[in-house]
């Protein structure tokens, strides 16, 4: 069965009685050189096992079986779920696990990769967790929104939390744009295959994640506020202390938050966090959870 034809993978979807379902944000890739593209981008070797979050109907699924060692499927849908396993019923390295993407562990599976076709709806969430969790993944290579690609992957000048989180724990790279019509049914918004180069570790050794993403979360609290006002409103201090911090750490105070670099953030740390007597969650720098 050639899924990559509409018109099959609909009466495979009526056979089962299922649909795509616009609360999950599923769109299935139909389009064979985006899927040539992606396992391409992923850069697997025999050896690689693969975490694959929300596999559909197994289109990739299967691809990325065919060069990795061990594929683990994370399906939440259950109707979907059932029509994967019988799609992959002889496909030995493949390990279809049914259910929420934020219950599975990777403690146990060794190094591994993530690739995924994301419904756009969890990508924050799905990215969030693997980089923060103990055993990370070497890349994530997914299908996300063009603009949150674009977010993610921003210089200063155009930062956000979730730029500066992403880039503290790894290097995103956009690799492709994707049109609507690659998926079915189609997105009313382009689509990009983006891949991260995770870290072993953050990119600052003497800072607590935990702690930097409170003064971050601080300094983009209140949208186009300069950060005199938004570290002061944000961290309870008064306005003369905050300028006195900001320019210790070489910032300008009238400055707006998206205008800073991943560095800047780090000597605005090592400022506030001395001012403040602000500790982590974890003992050593680096151990604490942030919060982005």
């Amino acid at each position: 069965m050639d899924l990559m034809n509409i018109l099959e993978l609909k009466k495979l979807l009526k056979t089962y009685g299922a649909w795509p379902n616009k609360d999950l944000g599923q769109h299935f890739l139909t389009d064979q050189n985006v899927l040539e593209k992606m396992v391409e981008t992923a850069d697997l070797k025999k050896s690689d096992i693969v975490v694959e979050v929300g596999p559909g109907l197994g289109i990739m699924t299967r691809e990325l079986a065919k060069t990795a060692k061990k594929v683990y499927a994370v399906e939440i849908d259950p109707k979907i779920a059932e029509i994967l396993s019988t799609i992959c019923i002889n496909c030995r390295n493949i390990d279809i696990i049914r259910g929420d993407i934020k219950q599975f562990n990777p403690k146990g599976i060794g190094r591994y990769k993530v690739v995924a076709n994301l419904p756009y709806y969890i990508t924050s969430h799905v990215i969030k967790k693997f980089l923060e969790e103990k055993n990370k993944p070497d890349t994530i290579t997914v299908l996300v929104q063009r603009e949150v690609a674009e977010r993610i992957c921003a210089k200063p000048g155009r930062m956000s939390v979730l730029a500066l989180a992403v880039q503290f724990y790894g290097q995103p790279e956009i690799k492709e744009l994707v049109s609507p019509m690659a998926f079915f049914p189609s997105p009313k918004v382009y689509s990009a295959i983006l891949k991260i180069k995770v870290f072993k570790k953050p990119i600052f050794s003497d800072v607590d994640p935990g702690v930097f993403f409170r003064l971050v979360k601080a300094g983009f609290g209140e949208k186009r506020k300069m950060l005199i006002n938004s570290m002061a409103g944000g961290l309870g201090i008064d306005k003369e202390t905050t300028e006195k911090l900001l320019r210790g750490a070489g910032i300008e105070p009238m400055l707006r938050a998206e205008r800073l670099s991943l560095d800047d953030w780090r000597r605005m740390y090592l400022v506030f966090t001395k001012y403040l007597n602000l500790k982590g969650a974890g003992n050593e720098a680096g151990s604490g959870q942030s919060d982005w």
